[in-house]
């Protein structure tokens, strides 16, 4: 698939608990294909350094090589290990007060639609086959409709085609 390979696809390090699939975010991108600018953009819109701006997934086991400073400090991830879950789906009370609260509301509508599709691949396929097509069902929805090319989540528009894609994604920030 165009912008993920099958080993980031099936990578638990990029199987973010709350659902906001690490694979899509644009500080994972930037740091995965050593974009400068594309970390400069991200640093940006979350105001902080681009330095600082790195990630190779939230979930990477203790100690993580490079975790993003928000990630860190993350209480759905804290709560989720505490658990002894990797996610979310697993959790009966979700949706939490932890999601209902998180500050940014496109994080909030994406893990709304994430987790549910989560738990259904796994009802279906069984834990390690459900998360990985739920991972693939995540790639595949960040392209663009009109020229195919990869997205981040949270995209406005598409980087090649310059076409608006935040409707047909997940809102505007």
């Amino acid at each position: 698939m165009k912008g993920w390979t099958e080993e980031e696809i099936a990578n638990r390090d990029l199987m973010a608990p709350c659902g906001l699939y690490c694979g899509a975010c644009g500080v994972y991108i930037a740091t995965r294909d050593n974009n400068l600018k594309f970390r400069n953009v991200m640093a940006n819109l979350y105001n902080t350094k681009p330095e600082e701006t790195r990630c190779l997934g939230c979930m990477q086991p203790d100690p993580p090589k490079r975790l993003y400073a928000f990630c860190k400090e993350c209480s759905i991830r804290s709560c989720v290990r505490s658990k002894g879950y990797y996610s979310c789906h697993q959790c009966d009370q979700w949706p939490c007060e932890m999601i209902e609260n998180f500050p940014f509301a496109t994080g909030v509508r994406v893990m709304k639609r994430t987790i549910p599709l989560w738990r259904a691949k796994v009802a279906e396929q069984g834990d390690q086959e459900g998360s990985v097509e739920w991972a693939r069902a995540e790639c595949e929805r960040y392209h663009c409709p009109d020229c195919g090319s990869p997205l981040f989540r949270g995209a406005q528009r598409c980087r090649v085609c310059k076409r608006e894609v935040a409707d047909q994604l997940d809102g505007s920030l």
